[in-house]
């Protein structure tokens, strides 16, 4: 198969590289090969069933048309400050204008016009001076809510006028190496029905979000792609009582607080806080359970759930950080017998495991049924777990009652972004024709930021064309 243009990865960055060239007249023949199903066609059993199922080949939750952003709360954080490194590559101000104008296209495609954390200045501004008295600081950020059960409608929406506008789409496909001649890309080998195939194209995109982070590492690595390891996050989702954050989701909806607690002064933050909100269970390749959290626009539990993250960066001799992760992940998979676990605030500090008679017994009811209770801090690496204690402690002081002994911590918490791919302000690999998006490329983290830089290269594709 011959293309002008092959996108590894139906995920934000790819979607909105489609999109930005379909915008600009491109004739390009575009084709994106996509590991899992079309929007329409993923469902997952947990709903049916109460529990994981642990799908093969893939979980449905994290693979097939757009990635996790089918599934997830869909929230579009709406400033360059939040949602990866881009700026640093490419500037701040073209950055936030690039995402100013790709959240007129999800509006255009149904997103919702209300936007969550503008205004109300005052009681921002309490908010962020008990920040401060406690250590942290507030990123001011606002953010658009689609929501779980509309973010998937968007994305069919989407995916329809991609297939209905020339872009071929190809599912089940995955894509296994890429043809490089010398140090320029040709195209990718991929498996298609049970076939073993090439697709030619002047130019490859690998956008494969978090959960093809470890692939794209390992391909840098085959292929001397430029590439340094860069931050991964481990940590814990956390739930409280609505009560507790009532008046930082009023306000701001999801608070994003950044700290450097001691003694060691890693940066900790918050992310992807869901009011209202259900713990979730995701599952990786080789039988990994991770933890997030959804947030619907109509369905509503009593609790908030949002994760605190603890970034780790290493460097010689060590550079295998997703690995590290993975492990710190199936240490704590073993404890909770393949499950996810959650121990109450007040157990970790009394040194303690938590028992599911505890958990019936408190004010906090835990929102993903299938957690068993248990001992966290035996599978956690002391840093980051001594990292997240003194990062809850310091987040009661912005928000009183939420280092209450019934607050719930669900593990492991991972995010699997650490390869940053050496590129250019073009987004040029170190390879010729081979350019690589999104959160698999170390440079984004979460929805908005990820749809951006696909816009980026959807214009910097646009202008090659035109002057070509």
């Amino acid at each position: 198969m011959h293309a002008d243009l092959v996108i590894v990865g139906a995920g934000p960055a790819g979607i909105f590289t489609a999109l930005e060239l379909l915008h600009r007249g491109s004739r390009q023949k575009i084709v994106m090969v996509e590991k899992g199903q079309p929007v329409e066609k993923r469902s997952c059993p947990k709903y049916r069933t109460g529990h994981c199922m642990s799908c093969k080949p893939y979980c449905h939750i994290t693979t097939g048309f757009s990635g996790a952003g089918a599934f997830s709360d869909g929230k579009l954080s709406l400033s360059c400050e939040v949602g990866g490194d881009l700026p640093t590559l490419l500037g701040a101000d073209a950055v936030q204008d690039v995402i100013d104008y790709t959240d007129r296209i999800y509006l255009e495609f149904g997103a919702d016009a209300h936007v969550e954390g503008a205004g109300q200045t005052d009681e921002v501004k309490e908010i962020r001076k008990r920040a401060i008295m406690a250590g942290l600081r507030l990123v001011d950020c606002p953010i658009r809510h689609i929501g779980t059960e509309r973010a998937r409608q968007l994305y069919a929406d989407i995916e329809s006028h991609l297939r209905q506008s020339g872009v071929e789409l190809l599912f089940g496909c995955e894509c296994s190496n890429l043809i490089l001649d010398g140090s320029r890309c040709l195209g990718v080998i991929v498996t298609h029905g049970g076939v073993t195939e090439e697709i030619r194209a002047a130019h490859t995109v690998i956008a494969t979000g978090r959960r093809g982070a470890d692939w794209l590492e390992r391909l840098c690595g085959e292929h001397n792609i430029a590439h340094l390891p860069g931050t991964v996050d481990i940590g814990v989702r956390v739930e409280v009582r609505n009560e507790i954050m009532e008046q930082v989701n009023r306000v701001l909806y999801e608070s994003k607080l950044i700290g450097y607690p001691p003694p060691f002064k890693n940066k900790v933050r918050t992310f992807c806080q869901n009011p209202g909100g259900f713990v979730s269970q995701e599952n990786y390749d080789n039988d990994l359970a991770v933890v997030n959290g959804h947030s619907f626009k109509e369905k509503k539990s009593d609790n908030t759930n949002l994760a605190i993250l603890c970034s780790h960066n290493f460097s010689v001799p060590f550079n295998q950080p997703i690995e590290y992760a993975q492990k710190v992940g199936e240490l704590t998979n073993m404890l909770g017998a393949g499950h996810i676990l959650v121990q109450r605030f007040g157990d970790i500090l009394d040194g303690k495991r938590t028992w599911e008679k505890e958990l019936a017994q408190s004010n906090v009811r835990p929102t993903l049924p299938d957690a068993v209770a248990g001992d966290i801090t035996a599978a956690m690496p002391y840093r980051a777990m001594t990292n997240i204690i003194h990062f809850i402690q310091a987040m009661d002081q912005v928000v009183p009652g939420f280092a209450s002994y019934e607050t719930l911590l669900y593990s492991p918490e991972l995010k699997f972004y650490s390869n940053r791919v050496r590129m250019d302000e073009r987004l040029n690999t170190s390879v010729q024709g081979l350019h690589c998006l999104g959160d698999s490329s170390g440079w984004t983290r979460g929805l908005m930021m990820a749809s951006a830089m696909g816009v980026m290269m959807g214009r910097i594709l646009s202008e090659e064309e035109q002057s070509g």
